[in-house]
């Protein structure tokens, strides 16, 4: 079959945007490997579908699968990506719309700048619910790795994340630790694991180590769970830049109970077509 695709970026995070509303796929793990392949396929670090809504007022249903096929519960980059889809496609003429995820229901908003404002939901802190295995809700836990034990912040925005602060993010081996945290055992579902360099209470530098992909140039989710972390922890204020390898991210979290908002920018790269 002959499938239309739009390629698409959130500050260097990549994705394949797929409609279908208007175009039928039975998507499985090997479509969406050979979608993601950088030499075989398109290339990409997610393949983002737009689906029917299952629930009669919600305006869109938003599924992300990893290029290595597994289908995840969020992605912040993504998000944008896919509002700025919708809208370039015709598919709506909102503004703000809300969309089911795999893990609820969030709200995207397109601005006159070409920016998308991204409602994350409130952070999942407890232990049992991010998942991590932990007796209590503390604001940082030890975790012992390779026979060193570390303090992290563990948060989910939807999808697990560990956060580290370290010192400088240019020399912290992310190659190495990265693969090794994400599949810690006390994270039965493994994590995304961010390396977070803080500049001042309204900065930070950050690098992610992506489950299921690798380090990538850019996490939105990795950068609201970078940020809750360090506001749990006394070291950041309630608005935060967020500095990726691909670009930056504001961030702002009010608080327990309050949602995390995202604001940064969407861009499409080209629409194409490929054979299945």
């Amino acid at each position: 079959m002959l499938l239309k695709f739009t390629k698409m970026h959130g500050c260097g995070n990549d994705f394949v945007v797929l409609d279908l509303i208007t175009q039928r796929l039975n998507i499985n793990e090997e479509i969406v490997r050979q979608i993601a392949d950088r030499r075989f396929g398109i290339g990409c670090d997610q393949v983002l579908v737009v689906e029917p809504p299952q629930q009669p007022e919600i305006d869109f249903r938003y599924r992300i699968f990893n290029c290595d096929g597994s289908e995840v519960e969020q992605c912040g980059n993504g998000a944008r990506c896919f509002a700025r889809f919708v809208r370039e496609k015709r598919l709506t003429a909102k503004q703000r719309i809300s969309v089911e995820t795999k893990s609820g229901v969030i709200e995207l908003v397109t601005t006159d700048h070409s920016e998308v404002i991204v409602d994350m939901g409130v952070p999942v802190l407890e232990p049992e619910h991010i998942p991590f295995q932990a007796d209590s809700q503390a604001i940082s836990y030890d975790l012992t790795i390779a026979d060193h034990t570390i303090q992290v912040g563990a948060v989910s925005m939807g999808n697990p994340h560990v956060v580290l602060q370290v010192g400088d993010i240019d020399t912290e081996l992310v190659e190495q630790l990265g693969p090794l945290l994400e599949i810690h055992p006390r994270f039965p579902k493994k994590v995304n694991v961010g390396f977070m360099e803080i500049v001042s209470r309204s900065q930070i530098n950050l690098r992610v180590h992506e489950r299921g992909v690798g380090e990538t140039l850019a996490c939105g989710t990795g950068a609201c769970g970078a940020v809750v972390s360090g506001i749990q922890r006394g070291m950041l204020d309630s608005e935060v830049t967020v500095n990726l390898p691909g670009g930056s991210l504001h961030i702002e979290w009010q608080g327990e109970g309050e949602p995390v908002l995202m604001t940064g920018p969407a861009e499409t790269v080209f629409d194409g077509q490929i054979h299945l």
